[in-house]
């Protein structure tokens, strides 16, 4: 598959087989993508906790429910927690002189690349940010001076694909000016 038709089909997963399990040697490729992400000043600055025993998966899920929100993550078979690490010095001077958080941006492009590497390998994917941060750094054992950024959900789906409805390219992009 090319890669615009990766972008095209790769879409937030909402449903997944809670049985089937993911194949290290995928999980390995996704992480390997990720390893592989660019970042500022190749700080890298972030942490990968990958949940695949089922019960801490589960629990992890259930954390990430909650107000009615991402019920379906408790039945992924896989979460991989970004947790922001420290910045190297150039990535936090540069921030510093720029105004810029460097690390969010960062862990973005991680994500991205999380996500489009499950999808490569015939997987789904959703990448959350509601969940209960304190509950998950327990379950998991991240340190409470650190900062769990994202969830990202992988598993195989059980749905398929939805058209995706995005805005027109001249409503989102212009040409040498505003």
């Amino acid at each position: 598959m090319d890669f615009c038709d990766l972008v095209i089909n790769r879409q937030s997963d909402r449903s997944f087989d809670k049985d089937k399990a993911v194949e290290d040697a995928k999980l390995h490729r996704i992480l390997e993508a990720a390893r592989m992400a660019p970042s500022a000043c190749n700080a890298q600055p972030w942490r990968f906790v990958v949940v695949t025993e089922p019960q801490l998966s589960l629990e992890v899920g259930k954390a990430a429910s909650g107000l009615g929100m991402n019920k379906f993550a408790k039945d992924a078979p896989v979460h991989i927690l970004i947790v922001e690490e420290s910045a190297n010095f150039t990535s936090k001077l540069g921030g510093k002189w720029k105004n810029k958080h460097f690390p969010l941006i960062d862990i973005g492009i991680v994500a991205s690349h999380i996500a489009l590497a499950a999808e490569s390998e015939g997987l789904g994917s959703c990448i959350l940010g509601w969940f209960d941060e304190d509950k998950i750094k327990s379950l998991v054992g991240i340190p409470s001076s650190k900062r769990l950024l994202l969830d990202i959900i992988i598993g195989y789906p059980t749905k398929d694909k939805r058209k995706k409805i995005r805005k027109s390219i001249d409503k989102i992009v212009s040409y040498n000016k505003y």
